[in-house]
């Protein structure tokens, strides 16, 4: 990777505001309607739970919400225009901003469901409100982003979700169709639901 584009992991919960505050600032969502959810390890790191956060990624539903994310980082190193990803059905752009990768995409493979974290009605229906400043951040909800983790088999995420979600609750209900929907081994479902119901003893 060349220095121009040379990018680094969020360091922690504070960075993460502060950088978002920054893209924010000069996005002014509620000046223009944007709607947005962040989603990806920041939306969890947002949710104070403690794990490895390499960039920052905001969902979008339209292209020109794309468009309009690139003009307003304009000022910033961009690492790719906004484009056509063809392989993930996304339109998608990211710039670097003080070292930290920040992206804006649509993910354009719908589905007649609410149990996925970035398509569908899943990301718009199940999100918490994080005040980050004086902005508003709408962040997926971690029961979707706990799937997300299974299904890409990375424990280290997964299982830090699992212990953050055993001492706050968790939608269990929401959980268990996200791991039908996405077909999570049986077994696995069985396991991961026995770790959760035992935050409520």
């Amino acid at each position: 990777m060349q220095p121009s584009s040379w990018v680094r992991p969020l360091r922690d919960r504070a960075e993460l505001e502060e950088i978002l505050s920054l893209v924010l600032d000069r996005l002014n969502p509620a000046a223009w309607g944007f709607q947005y959810r962040l989603v990806g390890t920041g939306a969890a790191l947002a949710q104070d739970v403690q794990l490895p956060t390499g960039d920052i990624d905001i969902l979008v539903s339209r292209r020109d919400e794309v468009d309009t994310f690139a003009d307003a980082l304009s000022g910033f190193p961009c690492l790719e225009p906004p484009a056509w990803l063809p392989n993930s059905r996304q339109y998608f752009t990211h710039f670097k901003v003080d070292e930290i990768d920040v992206g804006a995409s649509t993910v354009e493979r719908p589905v007649d469901t609410d149990t996925f974290e970035c398509i569908g009605r899943g990301p718009w229906q199940h999100y918490v409100d994080i005040a980050f400043g004086w902005h508003t951040v709408p962040a997926v909800a971690l029961e979707l982003r706990l799937v997300s983790e299974l299904v890409r088999n990375r424990p280290d995420r997964y299982n830090a979700l699992i212990q953050h979600l055993r001492s706050r609750g968790a939608d269990l209900d929401l959980i268990q169709r996200s791991m039908t929907d996405r077909e999570i081994d049986p077994r696995t479902q069985q396991d991961i639901l026995h770790q959760l119901r035992s935050q409520r003893r």
